[in-house]
């Protein structure tokens, strides 16, 4: 089971389906929570779609440690695993509760995360000129629906509160953006110490 969980937990079952199921109860969130809340609550599912598109075949994982990694293995399947479960549906699962028990600007981060994923997706793309894995869906879902949650429920939170949600998100990914030097570096230098990352394997 912790093998299927970590090799193909972005497969249909567990990422497609799952965000499909929860897309169905988007107009029940609206009508019993508000515009605001359900903009937050649609973060969860367009992000399962965009790591179906950026993982299913191993893909996204394949391209960095070509692009970056140099062929070796900068991102390990354990640590995309936990990358995506606790730094994506942790993040959005937390954001939902401090929205709902707090106030919707309390959420926010929830839609920085996604605009910030976007960008070095787009970013990429166009530096390369070519296809990253998830660079479809950040630019259709991403953009769209990220920028709205934000220009919607930031616009009645105070410069506070969007800072912090954006510092959240770029937090996250430079998390990311950290583990996979390091792990390059241990690579590169074996006298490195692994991360806790790594130190699960499937």
């Amino acid at each position: 089971m912790w093998r299927w969980l970590v090799r193909d937990w972005q497969w249909p079952a567990a990422a497609l389906f799952t965000s499909c199921f929860l897309l169905a109860f988007v107009p029940m969130v609206y009508q019993s929570m508000g515009l605001g809340f359900a903009l937050l609550f649609v973060q969860l599912p367009i992000y399962m779609i965009h790591q179906w598109e950026e993982h299913r075949g191993d893909r996204f994982r394949i391209y960095i440690n070509r692009t970056l990694g140099g062929g070796r293995e900068a991102l390990t399947p354990a640590a995309t695993f936990w990358i995506n479960s606790l730094g994506v549906w942790g993040v959005d699962l937390l954001a939902l509760y401090l929205a709902w028990t707090i106030a919707p600007w309390a959420g926010l981060t929830a839609g920085y995360l996604a605009v910030v994923n976007a960008v070095p997706h787009l970013v990429m793309a166009i530096k390369l000129r070519e296809y990253n894995p998830g660079v479809i869906t950040a630019a259709v879902l991403f953009l769209p629906l990220g920028t709205w949650c934000i220009a919607t429920i930031g616009a009645e939170a105070g410069w506070q509160a969007n800072a912090a949600a954006l510092l959240a998100a770029v937090g996250v990914h430079v998390a990311i953006v950290i583990h996979v030097g390091r792990r390059i570096a241990r690579l590169s230098n074996p006298t490195v110490p692994v991360t806790n990352l790594d130190s699960i394997h499937a």
